[in-house]
């Protein structure tokens, strides 16, 4: 009778062992990376989204009246601002034609801020005389609070369409040539010198060195002016109150009125066309650069 050695026994325990996590599919590293940061992405603005709207109850229920003894119906609970909001048809149907209104007027002025800073920030990248004497006029414009010039530029061009894109311009011009112009500069100092080498015109180093340089840049200017034309065309309607209602003359009406559901379906509404504008132009930046840019984050 024999009797196997201990070296035998831990031979066959490690010929025979089944390793720990045998049968269970494995990601790849990269695979595992993109469900995560997909999960991330949809996990996130929900949390977000579920903290705000406690936010939102316990300030009705609680705060208004006992932190600040108002009452409660200043700040409309959730659910009645979207019972009353867009379950009913006719403040439902205002608001979606004022949504229409105040989305052409955005679009409009974001379109001629894009014009017309991309051609100012060009035209400042190619002299620093031209920088010099843009950049003090749009710190100007940006510094003066637009709440102030509203009424001035309604008693000068009237209170029309063309005065409502004119905020929404002034508003959102600024990032546009800032971050055209920053992107501009920003091309590598090697790839300057190659393109001297190869005898490179102004307008060949412009399109096929500095833009493509500036995508990343121009595009997160876009995004950030995108929201800010929004702003633009609701305070212009705040304050103009005349021609075809938008959201901010409705959102001001409603006020006026102490209907409080509808004034915070309103801003619902509003604030949603800022998100959808600004997610639209970060999927073109995907679109447009995604294939060669990509944006690192540390620790994850």
């Amino acid at each position: 009778m024999t009797t196997d050695s201990p070296a035998h026994i831990s031979d066959a325990t490690d010929v025979g062992a089944v390793p720990a996590g045998a049968g269970q599919p494995m990601l790849p590293p990269k695979a595992a990376g993109r469900s995560s940061k997909a999960l991330s992405k949809v996990a996130g603005p929900l949390i977000g989204l579920a903290v705000f709207v406690g936010i939102w109850y316990f300030m009705h229920y609680w705060v208004l009246e006992n932190v600040f003894d108002k009452p409660s119906f200043l700040i409309t609970e959730p659910h009645r601002v979207i019972k009353d909001s867009f379950f009913d048809s006719v403040p439902r149907e205002q608001m979606l034609t004022g949504l229409g209104w105040t989305t052409m007027i955005a679009l409009i002025g974001l379109g001629i801020s894009i014009v017309l800073g991309m051609t100012i920030a060009v035209l400042m990248a190619q002299s620093t005389l031209l920088e010099g004497a843009f950049w003090p006029y749009l710190i100007a414009a940006q510094a003066v609070p637009i709440l102030a010039i509203v009424p001035i530029l309604g008693s000068i061009f009237g209170f029309g369409y063309g005065s409502r894109v004119l905020v929404c311009v002034i508003i959102s011009i600024f990032p546009i040539v800032s971050n055209t112009l920053f992107g501009l500069l920003s091309a590598e100092k090697g790839m300057h010198d190659l393109f001297t080498l190869h005898r490179a015109s102004r307008t060949t180093r412009l399109f096929k060195l500095q833009f493509p340089a500036a995508l990343p840049a121009i595009f997160a200017g876009f995004r950030i002016a995108a929201g800010l034309s929004v702003i633009g065309a609701v305070v212009g309607e705040l304050f103009f109150r005349r021609g075809s209602k938008g959201i901010g003359i409705l959102m001001d009406q409603y006020r006026s009125r102490n209907l409080y559901p509808l004034t915070y379906g309103a801003l619902i509404l509003s604030s949603l066309l800022g998100i959808a504008v600004f997610v639209f132009f970060g999927w073109l930046s995907k679109v447009a650069i995604g294939k060669w840019h990509e944006t690192s984050r540390t620790g994850t």
